[in-house]
C-alpha cells in the first residue's frame, strides 16, 4: 500500500450523549437537536470533511438526525449506518437515495453488522456471528445493485427479492461510498468483496498495519481496491503536560465498579474488534498509554472506539501522519465535549496536516471582520494565517 499524502478528517455527532467526563452524569450535557445542530454547523464551518453518526439502541436514530441536520449545513458529509438484518436492502436503498438527493450528494454509508448478541436479540436478531455476516453479504449484493440502477432478483440463504427496483436514483452515481469495519476473517472477506473504505479502531500502528495489509491483499485477490480509515478520540492541548492532565481528568470520576460493569458488557459481545479493543487495557488503569501518544482510557467504559491520541498539536499531527504512512487516508475523530473539542482540534492540528477537503475559516479565507478580540477596544490583533506544510 502507498502512503496517503492527504487526509480526510471527520468529526462525530454524539447522539448517545456527551459531557466533560466519562462514566458519570457529572459534567453531562443535554444532547438535544439544538446541540447536535451546533456541533454539525461548527464542523461545517471549521472545514471538517464530514461527521459520523453512531447507531444502536443507545443512540438517537441516525437517519432522522442526519435528515434534520443536513439542511442546516453546506458542505459537511454525513456518515450514516445501514443495518443488514434490521433493514430490508430495498428499503435501505430508497432511504439512501432520498437522503443523498436532499443533501446534494453529501451522504456516506456505514455498513454495520452489529456485534452485541443481547442488543441484537432485543431487535429480533437471533443469528450467530458468521450468519450475520452472511446476511451482510447478501444485503450488500442487493443494496449496491439497486443503487447502481439494476433490477434485482435475488434468492439466497437469508434474503429473497423479486423485481427489486429503485425508481429514484441517488445524487452520487452508483450510490454513496460504503464504509465498513470488522476484524474477524468473515468480516474481512466481506470488506474485500464489497466495501469502498475499510475502517479500523485505533490500535497501535504495527497492529493496524498488519490488519489493513490483510484486507488490502484480500481485496486485490478479488480484483478490487479498498481505501482505509481509522476511528480515534483526541485529547490535544497546547502542551503535552496539559493534554495528559486532560486525559486523566476525563476518567477522574470512574470507579472500579463502573469499569468492571462496562467490561462485563463488552465481554458478552462476539465482536472481534471489541475483543481487540478490550485487550489493549485489560480493564485496568495500570498502563493506558499503549503506544506513543495512544491512550486506551476511553475504552475502560466506552464500547467500540476506545483509544485516543493525546499530546500537543505537533505530537498528534505526527501520530496521524504515522497512520497515513501506512495507507490510511480518513480519520474519524471525536473529543469530549464534542462542540469545544471540534474547535480545539481544528484550530490546533488542521494547520499541521495536508487535507483533501476545504480549508477552514481560520486558514486562508479573507476575513474583514473580527479575528481575535480587539485589543484595548482600539487595536486589531495581527492575524497570522496558518499554512499547511
Amino acid at each position: 500500500m502507498s502512503p496517503a499524502p492527504n487526509a480526510n478528517v471527520l468529526w462525530f455527532l454524539p447522539t448517545h450523549g456527551d459531557g466533560r467526563y466519562l462514566g458519570t452524569a457529572s459534567g453531562g450535557r443535554q444532547t438535544d437537536f439544538a446541540y447536535l445542530r451546533q456541533i454539525a454547523q461548527a464542523a461545517d464551518s471549521l472545514g471538517y470533511y464530514g461527521v459520523l453518526l453512531p447507531t444502536g439502541r443507545s443512540c438517537e436514530d441516525s437517519w432522522i438526525v442526519a435528515s434534520a441536520v443536513a439542511p442546516t449545513t453546506q458542505n459537511l458529509r454525513y456518515l450514516v449506518a445501514v443495518r443488514p438484518g434490521l433493514q430490508s436492502p430495498t428499503v435501505a436503498a430508497r432511504m439512501t437515495a432520498t437522503l443523498d438527493r436532499i443533501s446534494n450528494g453529501r451522504l456516506l454509508v456505514n455498513v454495520v453488522t452489529g456485534g452485541d448478541p443481547v442488543e441484537n436479540a432485543g431487535d429480533g436478531i437471533f443469528l450467530s456471528h458468521d450468519e450475520r455476516y452472511e446476511v451482510t453479504r447478501e444485503f450488500l449484493s442487493v443494496y449496491s445493485a439497486l443503487l447502481r440502477g439494476e433490477t434485482v432478483k435475488h434468492e439466497g440463504k437469508h434474503l429473497r427479492v423479486d423485481d427489486g427496483q429503485l425508481l429514484y436514483r441517488p445524487a452520487q452515481a452508483g450510490g454513496p461510498p460504503l464504509y465498513f469495519g470488522g476484524s474477524s476473517p468473515t468480516a474481512i472477506d466481506v470488506a474485500a468483496q464489497s466495501i469502498d473504505k475499510y475502517l479500523t479502531w485505533g490500535e497501535p500502528p504495527a497492529a493496524v498495519a498488519e490488519k489493513i495489509g490483510i484486507v488490502d491483499r484480500a481485496a486485490k485477490a478479488a480484483g478490487r481496491n479498498v481505501s482505509f480509515g481509522i476511528r480515534l478520540h483526541v485529547v490535544v492541548r497546547e502542551t503535552e503536560a496539559e493534554a495528559w492532565a486532560a486525559a486523566d481528568k476525563l476518567i477522574s470520576h470512574l470507579d472500579d465498579a463502573t469499569i468492571a460493569k462496562s467490561q462485563a458488557v463488552f465481554a458478552r459481545m462476539d465482536s472481534e474488534g471489541q475483543r481487540r479493543m478490550s485487550a489493549l487495557h485489560g480493564g485496568s488503569r495500570a498502563k493506558l498509554e499503549i503506544s506513543p501518544n495512544l491512550w486506551a482510557g476511553v475504552g475502560l467504559v466506552r464500547g467500540g472506539a476506545g483509544t485516543a491520541l493525546v499530546g500537543n498539536p505537533e505530537q498528534v499531527a505526527a501520530r496521524i501522519k504515522e497512520y497515513q504512512a501506512l495507507g490510511i487516508d480518513s480519520f474519524i475523530l471525536s473529543g469530549y465535549p464534542h462542540l469545544e473539542e471540534a474547535y480545539r482540534f481544528a484550530e490546533l492540528v488542521f494547520p499541521l496536516l495536508r487535507l483533501n477537503h476545504g480549508k477552514p475559516a481560520f486558514a486562508g479565507v479573507v476575513n474583514n471582520g473580527p479575528f481575535g478580540e480587539t485589543i484595548a477596544n482600539d487595536v486589531k490583533p495581527d492575524q497570522k494565517q496558518a499554512v499547511s506544510p
